[in-house]
């Protein structure tokens, strides 16, 4: 592994079920396998970094909200832009919503070929195409 790549992400969510759909097929459909699991969370991973989603015991609270200190999102690479629009087009079926749908693609800018999703729980995440 190479020092200071990332390892892995842990996502504490309220409803696992939930976030195993939405997260899963995302995942998924950008080349991750299933990892781990166990009775409160699951992973998947590509190369050396995994992506975690847990119910866990010691959550403090059930909302999740991207605009407090904390995570704001996770960026992928999604492949071409075809790639990215058509995971865009079948997002909605899998708990993912389009942010920004006035300015996509080019939310992040005219240069910046993106699609911003969020899930039923607020969770981010920008697929970036190129």
């Amino acid at each position: 592994m190479t020092r200071g790549a990332l390892h892995h992400v842990e996502l504490w969510v309220p409803d696992l079920v939930r976030s195993e759909r939405s997260w899963g097929w995302l995942l998924a459909s950008l080349g991750y396998a299933e990892h781990q699991r166990w009775e409160h969370g699951v992973s998947w991973i590509l190369g050396g970094t995994y992506v975690v989603v847990e119910q866990s015991p010691a959550l403090t609270s059930s909302d999740h909200d991207r605009t407090r200190p904390g995570l704001n999102h996770l960026a992928f690479h999604g492949g071409t832009r075809e790639e990215v629009d058509a995971l865009v087009e079948a997002a909605p079926a899998h708990g993912w919503a389009l942010m920004f749908a006035d300015r996509h693609p080019h939310a992040g800018g005219p240069d910046h070929y993106a699609a911003y999703l969020a899930d039923e729980d607020g969770y981010e995440v920008e697929v970036v195409g190129g």
